[in-house]
């Protein structure tokens, strides 16, 4: 294998892994907050245990995701320091402020809310959960911008040396790919944290025990489901969509395996791409649907691949393909799901219903894997640029580490990250069987 293609792996494994904590700690944030807020608003102590569990939970998961998130940083410098030397000067700012305003409130905070509730009021100890929530937000909103950036490059010059420096803030933080792209990322982390909590309160459920949390994290977790899962089919998805469509014409035609360009072009519900013939085997497909979601009319013109160079194409379109079925898929498969468990709680039914527990407990990994097709369909969609249009992949890799280096800190990585994944899995099993907080029968 090549040094470029290890110097791949090497991030992709790296992010990857690291991405299976942060989405769970940004959803909880939310969480945790709603949870303080119904324990002050009903003055009702189960909800302050109920906070109080989640935040332990939040503090091993945020533990984990600054252990495994640190390291890419240094990987701009060692596996893609021609990279950080063109562009440093633009994303060096997002990463930056990153670690300096987010990753410090949201730690600071996490401290003072978990040890800090006997010696804060009950307003204080509120405001400390939502400065947690606030870094973890905030931090979040840092690392989208960046990704943003090197998808719909704004805000720049470029300097006499090649490389290129920030002209405009701004232009940077309010980029229109990355709002929508930060909403569309936010939503699907409240989701994975959504289906956690209700898989974890059906599982006491089913288990007959800690029944009244049980109750409250299924009740929060299918409400915050259904209210996300929607969000994020209509509008982050649907204008995610539409920024990849407008901005990124060729990475469109390659996640819907569209090789000719077609008016009124339809979209694709299952198929099996063929890149050598250029076709698409098997379709099952909703006619002028494409044309109508990317550009809002029934016979719009929608560009196939056919109408890029192919060394512009995606280097691995069935990838991208799969990658972005799986995730539209799972997400409406979310939505389907929290509807029904949405009625029975509605009508009072969902509780004593074990084959919906039991469903709602055993679905908590799909969100994980739909947010990693998620991102897997941004960044291999992007490909073969590192900065679309400006930069390519194959101009990035640090020039003077070997492919036998790089697999040597690869194989490094997984052996410590194994290390890490049986660990954590060790302290939630831990802190699952200790429970919340018992509460007095009332």
């Amino acid at each position: 294998m090549s040094a470029l293609l290890i110097h791949r792996l090497h991030f992709a494994f790296t992010v990857t892994y690291h991405y299976l904590f942060p989405q769970l700690t940004m959803g909880l944030g939310l969480l945790i907050v709603v949870l303080k807020t119904l324990a002050m608003a009903k003055k009702d102590e189960r909800y302050d245990h109920a906070a109080r569990f989640w935040a332990r939970i939040f503090a091993i998961n945020f533990a984990l995701g600054v252990v495994t998130g640190i390291p890419m940083e240094f990987q701009f410098g060692t596996n893609w320091s021609r990279f950080s030397k063109f562009a440093g000067g633009v994303i060096g700012q997002t990463l930056a402020m990153e670690g300096v305003f987010a990753f410090f409130l949201e730690s600071s905070f996490l401290g003072l809310f978990i040890y800090g509730e006997k010696r804060l009021s009950r307003w204080g100890h509120w405001w400390a959960a939502f400065l947690v929530f606030l870094g973890s937000w905030v931090s979040g909103f840092f690392i989208v911008m960046t990704d943003a950036w090197m998808q719909n490059p704004v805000g720049y010059a470029v300097m006499p040396d090649g490389a290129v420096q920030l002209t405009s803030f701004w232009k940077l933080m309010l980029n229109p790919w990355g709002l929508w792209q930060y909403a569309h990322n936010m939503s699907g982390a409240v989701i994975t944290a959504s289906f956690v909590m209700a898989a974890v309160g059906a599982f006491y459920l089913l288990e007959k025990k800690y029944l009244e949390s049980g109750r409250i994290f299924v009740r929060l977790g299918v409400v915050a489901g259904v209210i996300f899962s929607i969000l994020q089919l209509f509008p982050t998805g649907d204008q995610q969509g539409r920024m990849v469509a407008h901005h990124q014409a060729a990475t469109l035609a390659a996640m819907e395996a569209l090789f000719k360009t077609d008016t009124g072009a339809s979209l694709v519900l299952l198929g099996q791409p063929d890149v050598e013939q250029q076709k698409l085997d098997n379709p099952i497909q909703i006619p002028k649907m494409l044309s109508m979601m990317t550009y809002r009319r029934w016979s719009a013109e929608v560009k196939g691949l056919d109408a890029f160079p192919k060394e512009n194409w995606p280097d691995n379109i069935p990838l991208l393909y799969y990658s972005y079925h799986i995730m539209v898929g799972l997400g409406t498969i979310f939505i389907a799901e929290l509807l029904v468990a949405a009625f029975l709680l509605w009508r009072g039914n969902l509780f004593n219903s074990k084959w919906m527990l039991w469903i709602l407990m055993l679905s908590f990994p799909f969100p994980y894997i739909a947010n990693t097709a998620g991102w897997m369909t941004a960044e291999i969609g992007r490909q073969p640029w590192l900065v679309y249009g400006l930069f390519r992949t194959d101009q990035g890799a640090s020039a003077v580490v070997t492919a036998g280096n790089g697999m040597f800190t690869l194989l490094g990585f997984m052996g410590m990250y194994l290390f890490l994944g049986i660990l954590f899995l060790f302290l939630i099993r831990r802190e699952l069987e200790h429970g919340p907080q018992p509460v007095e029968a009332r």
